[in-house]
Order: structure tokens, then C-alpha cells, then sequence
């Protein structure tokens, strides 16, 4: 009879840290120990003549076990099996006490010990050893727990308190283990005046403490519970999922963007020209009429709405009484605030500040939405993991009901699909289908792009010849028509397109919802970009002795109020006739929320406020209250009208999306529009700050140059100016260095998910790894009994 085998475990000592303690549970260490396991008994059995083969496990009729069968593992096995550190966490405290007791003992001793492996295999610690603290008696935890505490107040307090905070114990036990380290110190009373007697300065400090600690808590649960439409918010993802959710969150972000541009041109712009109002002599009082509000013009036209009532010279100085001449003479002294030049750098700062909040609410919400190692069990976590335990009202917890319910749907459904791919004639034919149709939706919006722009030529051509002849009021509402026209095109070739999303038949909703987004974008942006040319080149040249700025901004504005005219029109007939009429014929066939045409109407809306925020600096306050009517009539639309999304899916990346089209369609045509209206385009001699310039970039030139006769020591700061703010070669270099840091960024990024990607395979083989290791050691102990 040969001897049981002696099993060896490499227990690590020379990884000493006093900064980061190193968990008794190492899965390495496991792992490294049944290597050494199948290592030393491969040399025992070489050494008896033994087979190291696969035992194929018997059933009690003698037959093969199926695959995927439990299998019943020897007593040595199970013993093996215990030792493990999913097996022994929560199971055994005296096995947690004394294996924290060898730590203590390691960290106290400053040198440190030889590596296992130099040592001799008689020297190392045995499995059988390890494996006799795991069942310990009382009397021996007892012992371990006091040789424990001895050597905890042997270590520093801040050694002592990480010791215990990793400790895998319940409260109370840390609080007795706590306890005992202070009454040995001959500390008790110390420890129990933090419950009863504490002095008199102890007592107010804690008080204070908790106090404080307590308003802390009481504030920030005061911020979260004012934090605009939560609960509307979790309403709407409780019971139409995330698809219809990012349309709403989208709404939220965008008002954020207007109330940071508010933010600057309120009080630097606007609020000091009200304080300061200039005296125009076109100023004469019109009668309202109600057009206005859709027009913007009348009275409107000079006020502080419009770019052509903002002043040319510096506020709050005697020249500023000499209305008759057109700007300030040339030895006026000049107060701090120059009107001119503060315009040009708000309106410049508050783009900067945008791009700078655009740039990051973008990355952050690519880090968000393409989690670097994010799991992959997301149907475990959503049903495991998901429930907030604090919810104690009904309504909350059957609104959370209703988000995880959702949410499964989404997940399934998103797993459904990757189940059934298409076959080979299924792709050609739908790729045949996907040809003819992006066809006829960009020879559309193509249409589209040459009606508007040759109805903006008949309008400007007849502009003169029909002034003459009609009255005030007609000629007022005559200039609705082009944006009249252009809201009817936005509101109707969309539905064009979803009718040619259904010959298309996409397998994924997503996918629909992205192809949608981009042909609408498509449509918009060609549109608008007709409309800028249309603004920038023929009324430029037209209106050079009128206030072309000031046209502009209204036209802007008319743009706008017809948008929004048109949105509630679409909500009215498109969702709530639809739901009256199916409620007639009783079929329960609601509208569902278009995502896709409801978001790049906010886009449009959003660009049109950054184009007009030169010509017209209180653009975002129509804005802001057109969102914030906008989410409340969607909001009440969508609980009355639509239906939940037919098909679910998971809109895990659409907020990125949106906001990424925010940025680089948006507002970088805004950006390129704005930047060559302030470098290129004359602006208008008879209004505005910038008059009685050649462009409105002069103002900083001037200003330079002032600058400079004024204070002749700070000529660095010309130096700056213009070799850096004027020289091309500088802006072209950290543009440059701008997309270099970019690239890196998204190497680092892909490098990070590959490096992610081999680490679960890892774990997967570790695992594959341990099942293997397991069988062979119940393959070599079933051999061993056969053999005795």
C-alpha cells in the first residue's frame, strides 16, 4: 500500500507592503498551488507506474456519465474543493481570524522572508495544514483570536484600522475584535466613552461633527430631489425603455447649453446696453399688432433683441451723448468698457466655453456608453442587481418595476436578434432594396435643397418690385413664406422617409433609428446651409444702406417661432387625430414616439440658435422657453397618444450619438457660418457696434492698437496677438496637435478594450483550467483507492 499523497501549497511571503495588504484569498495563489498539485503527484505516479489518463466517471449501472452531469468527488477532492476561496469566504471565521493573524505576523516583521520556491518542499506549508484552520474547534479560535488581537495592537492605528476593514467579518465581530484590542491596552473606558462618558469638549466636537455631517446629507438629498423632470424621467423609462428616454434626456442637455450661453451674454451683453440704452433716431414708437410675435419685427426690431441696437462706442463717457455723429472722435478718453469689443469677445467666449462642454459631454458620454471592460452578464445584473432596496412607496417601487421590466424586454429583444442572421440571398436583396431607396431619399432631399433655394430668389427678386404696392401688414406676413415653405419640408418629407424605411424591413430598430437620423440630417443641414449662403451672399449685397445684421437675426427668429408652430401641429394631427381615429375603428394601434424625427428637430431648433446668436443675442431665451414647452407637450403627447415601441430595443449608445451630431454637423457649421461673418462679411454702416469697421475682427485690432499707445510696456501682449491670436501657422499647429492628442486617445482607448478582451479570455481558460485540475485530482484519488 503506498502513502496518501501530501498535498503542497506555495504560500508567497516576500510580497510585504505596508500600503496594500494582499487579500487572503489570492486566486493566483490557488491556482499556483494545484500546479504544484498535479506537478508532484505526476512524479508519484511516474514513480508507481501510474497512468495519468482521464477516469471516465461511472454511474451506479456501471455506464457513462453524460456530459454536464454532476459528478460525486472523494472526501480528499471535497477537501481540496473547501480550500478554495469562493468555499471559504463566509464559512469559517476562525479560518479568517487565524489566516489574518499569519498577515499581522507578516507585516510586523521588517525583514523579509526568502521566496517559496528557494526554500526546500519540507519547509512549506502542506495543504493538509492549511486546510486543519478551516475547521477549527472553539478552543483553538478562541486561542487564534487572541494571538490575533495581540498582535493588531503591535501595528500602527492605521495599520490596524485598513487590518480590519478588509477583514471578511461582520460589524460585530470587527466592533469585538476592536473592543478586546482597547480593553488590553487598558483602554476600556476610552472605548466606552464614545457611547457614555465623553468630556465635555469630546461631547460638543462629536455633536458638531454630526451635525454638520448630518446638514451635508440633508443638502445633497435636497439637490438630487430638485433635479429637474426625475420623476418624470423615470415615468417615461418605466414605461417606454430607453429609446424614448434619450429624446427627452437629449431635451434636457440642450437646455443646459442655452442656459450656459445665457449665462455670459445676459451680463456682459444685454444687461449692460439696457443699463445704458442709446438714443436712436429710428426710433419711433409702431403700434402691436400680434403679427410681431411670429415676424419679430415692429416694435422688436430696436431693442436689445436685434444686433442693430447695440451701441459702437465705450458706455458711460461724455461721448456717448453726441448722438449725431456716427462714433466716438479720436482723442475721447475711453473708459474700461468698450461696447464693441466686449460683443465680439462674448459672443467668441461663449462659443468656446459651448465647444469646450460640448467636447466633454461627448467623451464622457462615450465613456459611458463604450465602458472599457464593460461586463457582459448584463441579463444577470439587470435581474440580480437592479432593485434599489431604499424604495419603500408603492408608486416608486412600481415605477422601478416597471424601468427593470422594460429593461429585460430591451435586453432579450437585443438578444433575439443576434440570434437569426440573414442568409446570403436575404443580404443581396436587401442590400438592393437599401441602393434604390438612399436613391430616392438624397434625390429628395436634393429636390428639396433646389425648390427652397429657387423660392428664396423669387421672393428676393420680387422683394422690391412688390414693397410699393401692398400694405404694412402683408408685407410683414409675406415674410413668413420662406420659412412657411421650408417648416412644410421638414414636416413632410420625414414621413416620406419612414414610409421608405418600411420597404427597407431593418432587422434592428437601432439601426432604422440611425438610418433615419441620417437622412433627415441630410435633408436639414443641405437646407440650411442653402439658407446661409442665401443670407450671407445676396442679402449682404442687397441691403448694404439697411441693417442686414438685423434682418438676419429676425429671419432667424421667424425660422424658430414656425419650427415650433409646426412641432405642435405635427403632435396635434400626427399623434392625437391618430389615436382618436383608432380609438373610432377600436383597434389598438397607437402611434409609436418617433425618436428619430423628433430629435433632429431639436438639432435644427439648436443650430438655428447658434447662427443667430451674433445677429441676435436673446435667441437663447426663445430657445430655452421653446424646449421647456416642448418637454411638457411631448410629455403629456406621448402618456396620452403613443404606444410603447412595438419591437425593444436598447438605446445603450444614442445619447452619444445625439450629442456627437451636436457637435460636428451643428455646431461646426455653426462655428464655420459665425467665424466667416466676422472674418470676411462688411458689416452694416448704419447699425451695430461695428459700423464704422471694415469686418467685426477689426474691433480686436483696434483695441490692440489703442492698447498699445495707451500702455507702451505691455507690448508682449501685442507680440501675443499677433503672432499668435493673427499667425495662421499657430492655429494650424495646436489644431494639429489638437488630432494627434484625439488619435492617441482613441489607440489608448482600442488598446485598453483588446487588452480587456484577452483578460475575460483569460478567465474563461482559468476556469476551464479548474475543472480540468479538479478531474484530475479525482481521477488520481480514485486510482490511489483502486491501487490500496
Amino acid at each position: 500500500m503506498s502513502q496518501a499523497p501530501s498535498f503542497v501549497l506555495p504560500i508567497p511571503e516576500g510580497r510585504e507592503s505596508s500600503s496594500q495588504d494582499l487579500s487572503p484569498y489570492d486566486e493566483s495563489i490557488v491556482h499556483d498551488s494545484f500546479h504544484q498539485l498535479i506537478q508532484e503527484q505526476s512524479q508519484r505516479a511516474e514513480a508507481e507506474s501510474l497512468e495519468l489518463q482521464e477516469w471516465p466517471p461511472r454511474d451506479k449501472g456501471g455506464g457513462s456519465q453524460p456530459h454536464g452531469a454532476p459528478q460525486e468527488y472523494s472526501s480528499a477532492t471535497l477537501r481540496i474543493l473547501a480550500n478554495m476561496p469562493s468555499r471559504t469566504i463566509g464559512r469559517s471565521r476562525g479560518a479568517i481570524i487565524s489566516q489574518y493573524y499569519n498577515q499581522t505576523v507578516k507585516l510586523r516583521r521588517k525583514n523579509s522572508r526568502p521566496l517559496l520556491r528557494d526554500m526546500s518542499r519540507s519547509a512549506r506549508p502542506s495543504i493538509r495544514q492549511y486546510d486543519l484552520e478551516l475547521d477549527l474547534t472553539p478552543r483553538e479560535e478562541e486561542e487564534k483570536r487572541c494571538l490575533l488581537v495581540e498582535e493588531l495592537q503591535g501595528l500602527t492605528i492605521t495599520q490596524r484600522n485598513h487590518m480590519l476593514q478588509n477583514m471578511p467579518l461582520s460589524l460585530t465581530e470587527k466592533r469585538c475584535l476592536r473592543q478586546d484590542i482597547y480593553i488590553r491596552r487598558g483602554r476600556q473606558r476610552y472605548y466606552q466613552s464614545s457611547q457614555t462618558q465623553l468630556y465635555c469638549c469630546s461631547r460638543l466636537k462629536y455633536h458638531c461633527i454630526i451635525a454638520f455631517r448630518s446638514l451635508w446629507y440633508g443638502l445633497l438629498s435636497g439637490l438630487y430631489a430638485l433635479k429637474p423632470w426625475r420623476y418624470s424621467l423615470k415615468q417615461i423609462s418605466g414605461q417606454f425603455g430607453s429609446s424614448v428616454l434619450s429624446y427627452f434626456l437629449f431635451l434636457k442637455t440642450l437646455v443646459s447649453f442655452n442656459i450656459l450661453l445665457l449665462l455670459l451674454l445676459l451680463p456682459f451683453i444685454v444687461a449692460v446696453q439696457v443699463a445704458f440704452p442709446p438714443t436712436s433716431e429710428s426710433s419711433i414708437s409702431q403700434s402691436f399688432t400680434g403679427l410681431e410675435l411670429f415676424t419679430g419685427g415692429g416694435p422688436f426690431t430696436h431693442t436689445v433683441m436685434y444686433y442693430g441696437y447695440y451701441s459702437n462706442f465705450t458706455l458711460n463717457q461724455p461721448c456717448s451723448s453726441h448722438q449725431s455723429s456716427d462714433h466716438c472722435p479720436a482723442n475721447a478718453v475711453h473708459l474700461p468698457y468698450n461696447m464693441p469689443l466686449a460683443y465680439l469677445f462674448t459672443i467668441g467666449f461663449s462659443f468656446f466655453i459651448t465647444c469646450i462642454t460640448l467636447v466633454y459631454s461627448m467623451s464622457r458620454s462615450f465613456g459611458k456608453s463604450y465602458r472599457v471592460g464593460s461586463t457582459l452578464g448584463v441579463h444577470a445584473i439587470t435581474v440580480f442587481c437592479s432593485w434599489d432596496y431604499n424604495v419603500t412607496q408603492k408608486w416608486a417601487s412600481r415605477l422601478q418595476h416597471d424601468n427593470i421590466r422594460t429593461q429585460l424586454k430591451e435586453l432579450l429583444a437585443e438578444w433575439q436578434l443576434k440570434q437569426h442572421p440573414r442568409s446570403m440571398c436575404g443580404r443581396l436583396r436587401q442590400m438592393t432594396v437599401l441602393f434604390l431607396v438612399w436613391l430616392l431619399s438624397l434625390g429628395s432631399a436634393l429636390g428639396c435643397a433646389i425648390a427652397v433655394y429657387s423660392f428664396s430668389e423669387f421672393m428676393h427678386e420680387n422683394h422690391e418690385i412688390r414693397t410699393q404696392t401692398i400694405s404694412e401688414k402683408l408685407q410683414e406676413a409675406r415674410l413668413l413664406a420662406l420659412p412657411l415653405i421650408v417648416c412644410i419640408i421638414n414636416l413632410v418629407v420625414p414621413y416620406f422617409y419612414n414610409v421608405l424605411a418600411i420597404w427597407e424591413q431593418h432587422d434592428s430598430p437601432v439601426l432604422e433609428v440611425y438610418v433615419a437620423i441620417c437622412r433627415n440630417l441630410i435633408l436639414k443641414m443641405v437646407i440650411l446651409g442653402l439658407l446661409c449662403y442665401h443670407w450671407m451672399g445676396r442679402k449682404v449685397r442687397s441691403m448694404e444702406d439697411q441693417c442686414w445684421e438685423t434682418f438676419v437675426g429676425q429671419e432667424l427668429y421667424r425660422f424658430m417661432v414656425m419650427d415650433f408652430i409646426f412641432t405642435l401641429v405635427d403632435t396635434l394631427f400626427g399623434e392625437l387625430v391618430w389615436r382618436l381615429i383608432s380609438e373610432k375603428l377600436k383597434q389598438d394601434r397607437k402611434p409609436e414616439f418617433d425618436v428619430a424625427r423628433n430629435v433632429l428637430e431639436l438639432i435644427y431648433g439648436q443650430t438655428l440658435t447658434w447662427l443667430g446668436v451674433l445677429f441676435s443675442p436673446l435667441l437663447p431665451v426663445i430657445q430655452v422657453l421653446k424646449l421647456l414647452f416642448l418637454f411638457y407637450i411631448k410629455k403629456i403627447s406621448l402618456m396620452a397618444n403613443c404606444q410603447a415601441p412595438r419591437k425593444p430595443w436598447r438605446a445603450s449608445h444614442m445619447t452619444t450619438i445625439f450629442i456627437t451630431l451636436l457637435c460636428f454637423p451643428s455646431f461646426l457649421g455653426a462655428a464655420i457660418f459665425l467665424s466667416y461673418a466676422i472674418w470676411q462679411v462688411r458689416p452694416s454702416r448704419t447699425c451695430g457696434p461695428f459700423r464704422t469697421l471694415d469686418t467685426i475682427y477689426e474691433a480686436g485690432k483696434v483695441w490692440i492698437h489703442r492698447l498699445e499707445e495707451a500702455s507702451p510696456s505691455v507690448t508682449w501682449f501685442t507680440w501675443i496677438h499677433q503672432n499668435l491670436v493673427e499667425n495662421t501657422f499657430f492655429i494650424f499647429l495646436m489644431s494639429i496637435v489638437l488630432l494627434v492628442a484625439i488619435y492617441f486617445n482613441i489607440q489608448v482607448v482600442k488598446g485598453q478594450r483588446k487588452v480587456i478582451c484577452l483578460l475575460k479570455e483569460h478567465i474563461n481558460n482559468e476556469g476551464e483550467d479548474k475543472i480540468f485540475l479538479i478531474n484530475k485530482i479525482h481521477s488520481i484519488y480514485e486510482k490511489k483507492a483502486i491501487h490500496q
